[in-house]
C-alpha cells in the first residue's frame, strides 16, 4: 500500500497530477481544489490511497491524511466506489462531509453529483455513528464576545459545507433569534440543522 508520495510534479491536469517520484512519474487522482493548490516543478507531498483493481492500480491524492481517512471511509458504504468518494471531497472539506452525516443533512449530502436521495440517506445511515460533528460542535458555551460560541461553531460548519460566509451569517442570525424567542436550550446539531433547513428555502 503506498500512503503517500512526495516529489516534484511533473504535470497538473483539472483532477490529477503526475509526481515524478526516483524517476517514476505517478499518476494521482486529486480534487480540483488540490490539483490548483500544485504548481509544475515545485516539490510536493500527497497523503494518497491506492484501489487495486484487477486490471489497475489507482493512486488518489489528498492534502493531508484526513482527507484520505474521510475518502475510504465513505468507501465502506454500499454503492460507493473510490471517484464518487472523490467527488464528495470535491463539494465538501472532511469536516463537512462528517458535519453533513453527522447531522442527518441529506440535501447538502445530494450536492454531489451522483449521489441521489437513497444514496444519501444510506450514508447518513451507515457513517452517523462512525462519523461524529468536526471537533469543537457539541456544546455551546457563551464566548468572550457575548454571542453564544454555537453560533461561531453553526457558521463554520455551513461554510465547510460549501456555503459563503455571507449565507452562513445571515442563517445563524435567523436561527439565533428563533431560539432566543423560544427559549431553547442550544444543541449545536439541532441549530445546524435549522440553520441548513433555511438555507434549502433561499
Amino acid at each position: 500500500m503506498i500512503a503517500s508520495v512526495r516529489g516534484t510534479i511533473a504535470h497538473v491536469g483539472l483532477d490529477s497530477v503526475v509526481v515524478e517520484v526516483g524517476g517514476v512519474g505517478l499518476l494521482v487522482h486529486v480534487t480540483p481544489a488540490t490539483a490548483a493548490a500544485l504548481r509544475t516543478g515545485e516539490t510536493a507531498s500527497l497523503a494518497t490511497s491506492m484501489v487495486v483493481r484487477e486490471d489497475s492500480l489507482t493512486l488518489y491524492g489528498f492534502p493531508d491524511a484526513d482527507g484520505r481517512s474521510v475518502f475510504e471511509t465513505v468507501q465502506t458504504v454500499t454503492g460507493v466506489g473510490p471517484r464518487l468518494a472523490l467527488a464528495m471531497l470535491a463539494v465538501h472539506s472532511p469536516d463537512g462531509v462528517r458535519a453533513a452525516v453527522a447531522t442527518g443533512d441529506v440535501p447538502a449530502l445530494m450536492k454531489v453529483p451522483g449521489i441521489g436521495k437513497k444514496g444519501a440517506e444510506r450514508l447518513v445511515l451507515e457513517l452517523r455513528d462512525r462519523m461524529a460533528l468536526p471537533s469543537g460542535q457539541v456544546s455551546a458555551p457563551v464566548g468572550n464576545g457575548g454571542s453564544p460560541a454555537w453560533m461561531g461553531q453553526v457558521r463554520e460548519a455551513l461554510v465547510g459545507l460549501g456555503w459563503s460566509a455571507k449565507q452562513a451569517e445571515d442563517s445563524v442570525a435567523a436561527v439565533a433569534e428563533e431560539s432566543a424567542a423560544v427559549g431553547e436550550t442550544p444543541d449545536v446539531s439541532a441549530l445546524l440543522r435549522s440553520a441548513l433547513r433555511r438555507l434549502a428555502r433561499t
